[in-house]
């Protein structure tokens, strides 16, 4: 019979601790918390302190921020005993808990990972803004290790997928035996997990997303210098097209920064017989007002917000198929200025201009660059009041001021 390993995470549930960020003596974060899940030795061995997010009950096996594995001294006892060569027990004291209380450190990194038997699997692109992890899994779900590359390793860490934590069989079971709380396990060998058909699928949809994705950065490209290793807040999940949402930064010959929302336009994920270009646009919204800190600036949470709004109503995509669109999104943390009474903020859609293409093509169809122009509470009001033609009079009124599409978080207002 084969040698059996499982990876080992934490049982959550309600009731129970949540511990915080890794500490030193003094108080201060550690300025490199990931160095316990790296599978290698910590550079920091002193004693730690971890403060407790959430009060509860307290267990034999946690995890701190960060994933950091913390167990109690009777666990780190049954490690010590069990393989000693194989991980590292950092000191921890617990606000409020008696202990004692270890992070457990594993030190091995094995190159194990069965990516064949594995159930899916992805991999970061240069597309992807992150030039130091081409090639290298972005996800992996229904892991499966060759236990025959693991020798007597019996704790350890794959080097493909660090942020597992992986134990073999008897580590499991004298874990078991003692009543450990906290721990759970699943098996990451055994027979493979992997779906042909669905690996076809997945195979298809990255190269429908791939060519989509290089069709847009070429556009990009041409309207500025784009900031390649830039893909602002990578989020996963909601009313986009392909699941995933991106912002792009391209900095203009003018000097200003222009934003544009990177997937609206990208493949339906559901459609894989043909190439599909999403909702049909993008949006881009341009400054030429100083943003130090891009990703929280409020050009960004702004676009991020109007994106967010088209992505989940269907009324509102339809009305901006029909040329110029105004609409109102969350002004929580953004500018004064340009806060209404109820405090929103008001932006307009569709304005025209020479500076940026209306459309673009991907292997899809067309897309429309739609830009996003943020309005004064004075203009929104203003705007209401004028009825049908009000838009077009504004948009007008914008150009003969000279800023056109381009947004500023203040500015003299032209109604």
């Amino acid at each position: 019979m084969g040698k059996k390993y499982f990876k080992l995470s934490e049982d959550v549930a309600e009731g129970f601790w949540c511990l915080g960020h890794p500490l030193d003596s003094e108080g201060r974060e550690l300025e490199d918390p990931w160095q316990y899940t790296g599978g290698k030795s910590a550079h920091f061995k002193e004693q730690v302190r971890l403060p407790v997010d959430v009060e509860g009950e307290a267990r034999d096996f946690s995890h701190a921020a960060f994933g950091t594995p913390v167990v109690h001294s009777r666990l780190a006892a049954l490690f010590k005993e069990l393989t000693p060569n194989d991980v590292e027990l950092i000191p921890v004291e617990v606000d409020s808990h008696t202990g004692p209380y270890f992070i457990l450190n594993a030190i091995r990194l094995l190159p194990c990972v069965d990516v064949e038997a594995s159930e899916e699997v992805s991999y970061y692109t240069a597309e992807d803004g992150f030039p130091e992890k081409v090639g290298t899994l972005s996800s992996l779900l229904g892991m499966r290790i060759d236990p025959s590359k693991v020798g007597d390793a019996k704790v350890f860490r794959p080097s493909e997928w660090e942020v597992a934590l992986i134990v073999s069989e008897d580590i499991k079971e004298a874990m078991e035996r003692a009543g450990i709380t906290g721990a759970k396990f699943k098996e990451v060998t055994g027979p493979s997990t992997a779906n042909p058909a669905r690996r076809a699928e997945m195979k298809k949809r990255g190269e429908l997303r791939d060519q989509a994705r290089a069709a847009r950065e070429a556009v990009w490209k041409g309207l500025g210098t784009l900031e390649e290793d830039f893909v602002i807040s990578m989020v996963l999940g909601g009313d986009w097209p392909s699941g995933s949402q991106a912002w792009r930064v391209i900095r203009r010959p003018s000097g200003n920064t222009l934003v544009v929302t990177d997937g609206l336009s990208a493949p339906f994920a559901d459609i894989l017989d043909r190439p599909t270009a999403g909702f049909g646009f993008e949006l881009a919204m341009e400054t030429p007002e100083p943003l130090p800190d891009l990703e929280k600036s409020w050009l960004v949470q702004l676009l991020e917000r109007v994106g967010n709004e088209l992505a989940g109503h269907e009324k509102l995509r339809g009305a901006l198929e029909r040329g110029t669109l105004s609409m109102e999104v969350d002004g929580s943390h953004l500018p004064e200025t340009l806060l209404t009474p109820e405090g929103r903020v008001a932006v307009l859609l569709g304005l025209a201009t020479e500076s940026l293409p209306a459309r673009f093509t991907v292997p899809g169809g067309d897309v429309r660059l739609v830009t996003v122009k943020a309005l004064l509470p004075s203009e929104l009001k203003w705007l209401l009041q004028q009825g049908r033609g009000g838009a077009a009079e504004l948009a007008r009124r914008f150009t003969e001021a000279g800023d056109g599409h381009v947004s500023r978080s203040w500015r003299q207002p032209v109604v």
